[in-house]
């Protein structure tokens, strides 16, 4: 039985395989391919090929995005072995993850860690308005914002139609991570809203309670502006 290396890590870092190419190239460098097999493994395009005399397969974000960076990488002494050998470390990735978000103790809901937020709200098709909303939000921190500021920072006249916004950025970066929420949250249209954070203290009976983002969030958020 033919033996390969089945190491791998993760990590964020330049595109090696990027295959764009220069007007004048004198030689190929060799940390460059000479061709590049494309596939995806969950919510990563993966690309690999033999690089410097070993069979490596990587992964990245998956197109259409602006994110870019290693995801994870693996090698294997053929490249059908490396391709296996990153699905097992991105698959382990994924179970180290979910395995240490933090529950939330008024919903139950499994809160993703900044590295997973991060990695969503980069990669996600969020509106203008929408990232307008969570940028608001990051810099308000614990205090949150009342629907009425929260809709004048992404520019909405109508607060309802703000939140159906909030909450389908909810439902975007759900999707993305996998996650779901817990049993007993009421289904409505704006479920969205429980991947994203939660309702302040209710000071009146007309007043809701201030929106509120995931600490996890907020850190995210203001780490990528």
């Amino acid at each position: 039985m033919t033996r390969f290396s089945t190491e791998g890590r993760t990590a964020t870092g330049r595109d090696l395989f990027n295959d764009k190419k220069k007007k004048k190239v004198a030689e190929r460098s060799p940390d460059t391919p000479a061709t590049v097999r494309l596939g995806e493994h969950g919510r990563y395009q993966v690309k690999s090929g033999r690089l410097a005399g070993e069979y490596i397969a990587r992964a990245f974000p998956k197109p259409p995005t602006n994110a870019r960076g290693l995801i994870a990488e693996a090698t294997g002494a053929t490249e059908e072995a490396a391709i296996a050998a990153l699905q097992d470390v991105i698959d382990a990735r994924e179970i180290r993850r979910t395995d240490d978000r933090r529950a939330d103790p008024a919903t139950g809901f499994a809160v993703p860690s900044v590295e997973e937020y991060a990695e969503a709200v980069a990669q996600v098709a969020l509106s203008r308005p929408q990232r307008a909303m969570l940028t608001a939000l990051a810099l308000a921190d614990d205090e949150g914002l009342s629907e009425m500021r929260l809709a004048s920072a992404a520019g909405y006249k109508s607060k309802a139609s703000a939140n159906r916004a909030f909450a389908s950025s909810g439902l975007l970066i759900a999707s993305y991570l996998s996650l779901k929420a817990a049993s007993d949250v009421a289904t409505s249209e704006h479920d969205g809203t429980t991947f994203l954070g939660y309702r302040g203290e209710q000071r009146k009976d007309e007043d809701p309670g201030n929106w509120i983002l995931h600490a996890e969030l907020r850190e995210a958020v203001r780490n990528a502006r």
